[in-house]
């Protein structure tokens, strides 16, 4: 039996190197092998034992690589052929993907979601693709592993909250937190037409990489509160739309309070524990505020449109790459990306 090595959870507080099986390929899948992916905030919240898997997952939902096999049925791809696969892989054929929600593919929630979740994920030397004609997207000539790294998960999703947002042209948009997802809703809030984007953040280098994903505005929310600042520079008017970024009762409260009358909050955070809403943010539900919530679009088709927009040069993502592990060392990138040490925003993992 040919093995492979991969990162796997075991129990809260312990994602470990073991050796697995490579997978078999069934008809309709396909086989990769992996060249580059990386950790997730997610992975960190599986970690912690915030988001509940079963042990012995493989983790991570966020592949590059080659063909290395291809079932029955998968075809006009073909062994050695560089692609990507979102981290949401619809089977796109069920109500749900039919209805144009590929995320809930299945019927259950963020059934999409499948890799380091209900399947075993891509933080290995293999990868087993479901429902891979779906899901396959082939990289275009001239992008490396790094420059569409960040378009199965981290740009679908920030992408996807400027979307949900319905951010229009000449829009005011605040977006908090300006960790890798908070970072891809200020390039997709840029590219939707905001003309004035003020995100929150308080580590520098967050703020310095947030300008050139196209913030106007930085606030240091250690420096200035973040809520009175955002009504001051509007005028007491508050936004059109509000992202929140980061998944804490204070970052999504904040977001109520910055918002204009009739605004609309763009949730992207991944939230454990009681989520609430207070009377007067809400204006006791009379205040036509809209909430959205987005679970990252998948299939071949937003990849393809993701690394569109990357070989346009529109948006450079490559300041979000800080750091590289080799998947030997994955559990000291682990420790690190935990720890929020040493600037870390994403780090590329090559096994």
């Amino acid at each position: 039996m040919k093995t492979m090595r991969a990162a796997v959870y075991v129990k809260p507080g312990s994602i470990v190197l073991e050796e697995k099986p490579v997978p078999d390929v069934g008809p309709g899948d396909a086989l990769i092998r992996i060249t580059t992916t990386t950790i997730c905030g997610t992975d960190i919240h599986i970690l912690k034992g915030e988001y509940p898997v079963k042990p012995g997952l493989i983790i991570g939902h966020e592949p590059v690589g080659v063909i290395e096999a291809l079932g029955e049925g998968v075809t006009g791809y073909e062994v050695g052929q560089r692609v990507i696969v979102g981290a949401i892989t619809p089977c796109g054929q069920c109500f749900h993907c039919m209805d144009g929600h590929q995320a809930q593919c299945g019927g259950k929630a963020v059934g999409g979601w499948q890799f380091g979740n209900t399947i075993d994920g891509s933080q290995a030397e293999f990868l087993l693709v479901p429902h891979a004609q779906a899901n396959l997207t082939s990289i275009p000539d001239g992008l490396t592993d790094e420059q569409v790294l960040m378009c199965p998960d981290i740009m679908s999703t920030g992408f996807g909250g400027a979307e949900s947002g319905h951010i229009r042209i000449g829009d005011t948009v605040a977006v908090f937190a300006q960790g890798p997802i908070g970072l891809c809703a200020t390039a997709g809030a840029k590219l939707k037409g905001a003309t004035r984007i003020i995100v929150v953040d308080t580590v520098p280098a967050r703020l310095d990489v947030a300008k050139q994903m196209g913030a106007d505005i930085v606030i240091d929310y250690k420096a200035k509160d973040p809520v009175e600042e955002i009504l001051r520079i509007t005028d007491g008017r508050g936004v059109d739309v509000a992202i929140e970024a980061l998944g804490t009762q204070q970052t999504f409260e904040s977001c109520l309070r910055v918002l204009k009358p009739a605004g609309t909050l763009s949730s992207l955070g991944v939230y454990s524990g009681k989520l609430t809403m207070p009377l007067d943010a809400i204006s006791a539900g009379l205040g036509d505020i809209k909430i959205m919530t987005t679970l990252c679009p998948g299939g071949k088709e937003r990849m393809r449109r993701l690394m569109n927009v990357v070989a346009s040069g529109r948006v450079n993502l490559n300041p979000l790459v800080t750091h590289r592990f080799s998947l030997d060392d994955i559990e000291d990138a682990y420790e690190l990306f935990a720890n929020q040490r040493d600037g870390v925003l994403k780090i590329a993992i090559t096994p």
